[in-house]
C-alpha cells in the first residue's frame, strides 16, 4: 500500500523569526515590508492571521488591519539554512523526500510500516523531532496518494494531523469545499462559478469533454481528476535514491523575469549542496516548470563533463528554461533535478583547476562546511538575488 505524508511547516518565515526573537513568540508577525507600506505580505503568524492578514496581501492593508504587528524583512538565506536543516530530518525517515517548496516536503513512506510503525504514529514523531531539534512545528497529511496528501496537511493547522485511510479519498474531497481544492487558484474559482459551477459535487457531475471544451485540455482533466480524490499528477515527479530535486510553487503567478532568475540560481545551490553533502556528484541536469493553465514542461541536457559546481547548474537550467518559456506566459511552479547521479571516487586535483567551474564548486564546498558549523554564510552571487527578492516584496 502506497502512504505518502505531505509535511508543510507552520507560518514558516514569521515562525522563524519568533524562534529568533523570543520576544515575539505569541504576538503579531508579518514578513515584508519592515520599513515600508508598499509591497506585499510574504508571511505572517497564526497570531496575526486573526486580524484578517495573509500571505500577498498588500502591506498598506496589513498596516491597516494590524498596526500593532510587528513587521519583519524577508531574510531569505536564514529561512533556507532552517530548511536545509528540517530537510535532513526527513531524510533520516525516508530515503524518497521530495521537497516542493522552501517549507515543504512529500516522504514516500511506503513498505515502512515493519519498520517504522504506523504511519500515524511515526508522523507524531516526525512532529516531535522538528520541535525538539529545530524548536519549530509542522502539520502533517497523510495519504495514499500525494495531491490528497498535500490538501491534508492543511486541514488541522498548525501543528495537526490528518489521516485519510484507503479509500476516503473520495469522501475526503467531497467534504472539501471548491475554494480549497488544491491548484484551482482564484482565476480558476472565478472560470466556474461563471458556469453556475460551486461545490465539488457539481463539478462533479460534469464529463471529462464538457470540462475541457470549457476550460481547456489542461485544466479539464485536473478538474475531472481532483474531484474523484484521484492524484492529477501536479506532484508526479519521483524522488529516487539516485536523483535529487527541488521545486517551489510560487505565492502568485509570474512573468517577472528577474524573480525567477533568482528563484533558479535558489534552486540551483539547494540541489548542489544535498549532493556534496553526500559526497555525490551528477551528469544530467533537468527543469520543470508549471504555466498558469496547468501544463507542465520538463526538459533536461547532459553536459560532456561532470557537474560539480551549483553555478554550473544554474547556467545549465536557467538556458533550458529560457529557450523553451515564451517569456509572457505566467508561471506558477519552477523545479530543478540532477540525475545520473554516482558517488565521487577521488577528489578534484588541483591540476584540473582551469575550469571556473571546479574553482566556483571549492567555493561552494567551503560554504556548505561553515553553515553545517551553524555559521550564517553566503556567496556573494546569493546576495545579488537575496536582495533582489527582498526588493521585490518592497516595490512590487
Amino acid at each position: 500500500m502506497p502512504w505518502y505524508f505531505h509535511i508543510d511547516l507552520d507560518a514558516f518565515y514569521a515562525s522563524v523569526e519568533q524562534l529568533d526573537h523570543p520576544q515575539l513568540r505569541g504576538r503579531a508577525v508579518i514578513v515584508g515590508g519592515a520599513n515600508s507600506s508598499r509591497g506585499v505580505v510574504s508571511a505572517c503568524s497564526y497570531e496575526a492571521r486573526a486580524f484578517g492578514v495573509h500571505s500577498a496581501m498588500p502591506i498598506f492593508k496589513a498596516r491597516s488591519l494590524c498596526p500593532e504587528g510587528h513587521y519583519m524583512p524577508v531574510r531569505m538565506q536564514r529561512y533556507q539554512q532552517v530548511s536545509e536543516h528540517i530537510m535532513s530530518i526527513f531524510d533520516r525517515y525516508s530515503p524518497h523526500v521530495q521537497q516542493i517548496s522552501i517549507d515543504e516536503a512529500f516522504l514516500d513512506m511506503s513498505g515502512t510500516q515493519s519498520l517504522m510503525g504506523p504511519v500515524e504514529e511515526v508522523a507524531a514523531r516526525i512532529q516531535q523531532h522538528i520541535i525538539d531539534e529545530v524548536g519549530l512545528t509542522a502539520s502533517i497529511g497523510i495519504a495514499t496518494n500525494k495531491y490528497i496528501a498535500k490538501m491534508a496537511s492543511d486541514r488541522n493547522k498548525p501543528c495537526g494531523i490528518c489521516f485519510v485511510p484507503s479509500g476516503g479519498e473520495y469522501d475526503f474531497i467531497t467534504e472539501t469545499p471548491l475554494p480549497k481544492l488544491w491548484g484551482i487558484g482564484k482565476q480558476g474559482i472565478m472560470a466556474l462559478h461563471s458556469k453556475h459551477i460551486h461545490t465539488v459535487q457539481q463539478l462533479r457531475a460534469y464529463s471529462l469533454s464538457w470540462l475541457q471544451r470549457n476550460f481547456g485540455q489542461a485544466s479539464g482533466a485536473f478538474y475531472h481528476t481532483a474531484v474523484r480524490g484521484e492524484d492529477p499528477g501536479i506532484f508526479s515527479a519521483v524522488t529516487k535514491s539516485r536523483s535529487v530535486s527541488n521545486e517551489t510553487t510560487l505565492e502568485e503567478n509570474t512573468t517577472d523575469e528577474q524573480l525567477l532568475k533568482g528563484l533558479f540560481h535558489q534552486l540551483a545551490h539547494h540541489v548542489m549542496f544535498r549532493l556534496m553533502k553526500n559526497g555525490l556528484i551528477a551528469q544530467t541536469i533537468g527543469i520543470k516548470y508549471k504555466l498558469s493553465t496547468f501544463v507542465t514542461r520538463t526538459a533536461q541536457c547532459t553536459p560532456a563533463k561532470t557537474i560539480y559546481s551549483a553555478e554550473e547548474v544554474f547556467s545549465y537550467a536557467w538556458e533550458l528554461f529560457t529557450q523553451r518559456w515564451d517569456h509572457q506566459s505566467p508561471i506558477r511552479l519552477i523545479g530543478i533535478s540532477l540525475s545520473s547521479i554516482e558517488e565521487r571516487s577521488e577528489p578534484l586535483q588541483d591540476e584540473l583547476f582551469f575550469d571556473t567551474y571546479q574553482r566556483k564548486h571549492e567555493v561552494e564546498k567551503t560554504v556548505l562546511q561553515l553553515r553545517s558549523k551553524g555559521n550564517k554564510i553566503m556567496k556573494a552571487s546569493d546576495l545579488l538575488y537575496d536582495r533582489h527578492h527582498i526588493q521585490r516584496h518592497k516595490d512590487s
